[in-house]
């Protein structure tokens, strides 16, 4: 089976990761943080660090994950009147997009959340989304080659956003995470999986080493059971066909 081998290390990473920052104290609610993309301490200082950069201001859309590490960046997009297209849990709903213009300035924090994104925001085709100029996104663990671990639907959303258009080789990616959450190894590597160009910690910025972007959804990757959890996709193949 391809990438079994990939699959155990990654997981052992993962574990490893979940259980240095509960150990540590570093995880914050929601907790514990195992299965999930975990929120830190010094989550809000690495938001306001990407906000002050060129990448973020100059950005007019941007897609960022819905975690609770990344919920001040969200806020941030909207408070700068960005474009917030945010992907629905596991997405099983496909894409939201909240236009700041469309949110009282009081309910930026609240439109930042997903219940909030949902309420203020709306569901839209992913075909239908904007280009996008940046992505943001969580991760369990990431190393210095730019190779990322996530809960395994980023890869996704990115293929979806490439396979239509959205995102291209040069849309730049960033993740924020602490630092306890930067290995100096290599993470493996799957036909699927995308890098980040810039990690960013409470302390520092790292640009990464290395680049590497699929062309699109790897569909005969794609086994019977993510096609089923993730409706959205055969939406897409229906799509595509016309």
């Amino acid at each position: 089976m391809l990438s079994s081998h990939n699959k155990r290390k990654k997981d052992a990473i993962r574990k490893r990761i979940w259980d240095l920052m509960l150990k540590e104290g570093i995880a914050k609610f929601p907790l514990p943080p195992h299965g999930r993309i975990p929120n830190f301490v010094g989550a809000e200082e690495a938001a306001t660090k990407l906000a002050e950069l060129d990448i973020f201001k100059k950005a007019k859309v941007v897609k960022v994950n819905p975690d609770s590490p990344q919920k001040l960046i969200r806020y941030y997009v909207l408070s700068t009147g960005k474009l917030l297209i945010m992907p629905t849990p596991r997405i099983r709903k496909g894409f939201l997009l909240v236009n700041p213009n469309e949110v009282p300035r009081s309910k930026y924090l609240e439109a930042a959340t997903i219940k909030g994104a949902f309420r203020w925001g709306k569901l839209v085709k992913p075909w239908d989304l904007p280009k996008v100029d940046l992505i943001v996104t969580g991760s369990v663990a990431v190393d210095l080659w730019g190779g990322r671990l996530g809960k395994g639907y980023s890869e996704i959303e990115y293929g979806i956003l490439r396979e239509l258009g959205k995102v291209t080789d040069e849309t730049p990616v960033v993740t924020t995470v602490h630092d306890i959450q930067v290995i100096n190894e290599k993470i493996p590597r799957d036909p699927w999986d995308y890098t980040v160009d810039l990690i960013i910690t409470p302390t520092k910025e790292i640009k990464t080493k290395e680049k590497c972007r699929p062309k699109g959804i790897l569909w005969d990757l794609l086994g019977p059971r993510k096609l089923e959890e993730i409706p959205i996709l055969q939406e897409i193949k229906k799509y595509l066909r016309k």
